[in-house]
């Protein structure tokens, strides 16, 4: 494995976070390292993360957000700090483990074997796989799918699951340099940006990205998502369709390439 950060948001994790798949998996991985981003908790979350910390202070990371800002701003914060590093690849992940710990190292080989330049989990229910969802989710996400494939008219099956590796590069940089608009559904914004910071079509861009069908995936209980965000996540959708299906495409150019 390359030398690789992956940022873990946590938002008042405190009694479900478990430290032991976190520093277990350390072991194993030398070049694999944490950066835990606790998210303005209310509450215990940064002391579990900071005792974390203390038992592998070399492979693990606290990244303290004095005010709550949202998984989306959570995510970019420790994505830019971890750009800062000299990191191969870094990504993020769920801090539930609802995509086990142990999957990380698959992601970073198909990203070397297949010269990709993010590899992404999806949530595909296929026989001889474990996939724990519940129906109402499931038909839910494939809804929202569809749509974000038809607005970023590329073929994905999962923009939503939690667990996401990137080869670092410099248009890597600037898709995470300013704040998302979309707070539920950042990770298609994070999509539609590759081709304005690149200026190459998103379809060329998206041949080096790689959906990997996860082989565990565990709805964990105590989940932070309620069934009102869905409704949130439909008109967030709705936004951004106006930032990239209009003129306001340009005030969002603007934005994203604004000092």
């Amino acid at each position: 494995m390359k030398k690789t950060q992956i940022v873990v948001p946590c938002y008042n994790e405190s009694k479900r976070i478990e430290a032991e798949p976190f520093l277990g998996v350390l072991k194993k991985n030398p070049h694999l390292s944490f950066l835990f981003v606790n998210d303005g908790s209310t509450d215990d979350t940064l002391h579990v993360l900071q005792s974390i910390k203390e038992k592998n202070p070399l492979q693990i990371d606290v990244l303290n957000l004095e005010k709550n800002s949202g998984k989306a701003e959570a995510v970019r914060q420790g994505m830019l700090k971890s750009l800062e590093g000299s990191f191969d690849n870094v990504g993020y992940w769920d801090a539930d483990l609802a995509t086990p710990v142990n999957a990380i190292e698959d992601f970073c080989r198909l990203l070397n074997s297949r010269n990709a330049q993010i590899v992404m989990g999806s949530r595909v229910r296929l026989l001889g796989r474990n996939i724990e969802r519940k129906t109402t989710r499931h038909c839910l996400g494939r809804i929202f799918a569809t749509c974000a494939s038809l607005l970023l008219k590329i073929n994905i099956y999962d923009t939503q699951c939690g667990a996401k590796i990137f080869r670092t590069s410099d248009s890597l940089k600037k898709v995470f340099q300013k704040p998302f608009k979309v707070h539920w559904t950042f990770d298609v914004e994070m999509f539609a940006r590759f081709p304005i910071v690149t200026g190459k079509p998103l379809a060329e861009i998206s041949s080096q990205w790689v959906e990997y069908p996860l082989d565990e995936w565990f709805e964990v209980q105590g989940s932070n998502i309620k069934p009102r965000h869905f409704l949130k996540g439909g008109g967030e959708f709705l936004a951004l369709c106006l930032y990239l299906r209009t003129p306001a495409r340009k005030i969002y150019e603007k934005y994203l390439f604004g000092s």
